[in-house]
């Protein structure tokens, strides 16, 4: 059983920032990828930026050059990074680990991110 909890989603104004966190059960070396997704009102959920079990990340075209996801190792934990915010930006944000041997994805609660324009 995988646990991810998400934090640190709130309503800040365009241009501004803010850190999202997943502090996941277990080491973050046992999965493949840990990411983060989103999904606005109305439409299907998106990869935001995803980190490998060897460091490589890769991010959607819509947030290249403002976010940036990055790891604490010893806490356990992913992180976004999300600078210049749009209101296009508005989601609930979701974390989400690949397990190795399966391959299966799980997700967290997830955390509401609103940008006023």
């Amino acid at each position: 059983q995988v646990q991810l909890v998400e934090s640190g989603g709130g309503l800040v104004q365009a241009g501004g920032s803010l850190r999202l966190s997943c502090a996941a059960s277990g080491n973050i070396f046992s999965f493949n990828r840990m990411g983060w997704y989103r999904q606005a009102p109305g439409k299907q959920r998106e990869s935001v930026a995803i980190i490998t079990w060897s460091g490589s990340t890769n991010y959607a075209d819509s947030v290249k050059g403002r976010f940036a996801i990055f790891r604490h190792n010893t806490e356990n934990t992913v992180y976004l990074q999300m600078d210049s915010l749009k209101p296009e930006d508005t989601a609930v944000y979701y974390c989400g680990a690949e397990t190795q041997y399966t391959l299966t994805w799980w997700w967290g609660q997830g955390t509401q991110v609103t940008v006023s324009s």
